[in-house]
């Protein structure tokens, strides 16, 4: 477990050496939902992320502000907003997801993004 307060041994790094190491997400099987996986540098002052979901259009789909979160290792689950009128079905469609790390005293640090597809299948 990489918690913020648990583990004295690892090494952690100032604000403007953080990073998003890893970023992926995985539509859940109903099609309206994805589980989001997010790894940063470990830090010594916890960050600020914004992730936002976008469709093929560029259109928003889903977003999430994570305020000071505790560990540098994360994984959630976003909904995702369907923008046609009929919302019974899944839209099958490619996602980007796009995470930004940032800092109030230094603004974006970091960027990643993350695209997958939901299929008519789902």
């Amino acid at each position: 477990m990489n918690t913020f307060f648990l583990n004295p041994d690892v090494e952690r790094f100032p604000p403007e050496s953080i990073r998003i190491l890893n970023l992926h997400a995985e539509p859940y099987p109903d099609g309206r939902r994805v589980r989001v996986g997010l790894e940063l540098t470990p830090f010594l002052q916890r960050p600020e992320i914004e992730l936002e979901l976008t469709d093929a259009e560029g259109l928003p789909c889903g977003s999430v502000s994570l305020v000071e979160p505790m560990e540098w290792t994360l994984e959630l689950t976003m909904h995702i907003r369907s923008q046609a009128r009929d919302t019974s079905q899944p839209t099958p469609d490619t996602y980007t997801l796009t995470a930004v790390l940032s800092y109030p005293d230094l603004g974006e640090t970091d960027r990643r993004q993350a695209t997958f597809e939901i299929s008519s299948s789902q």
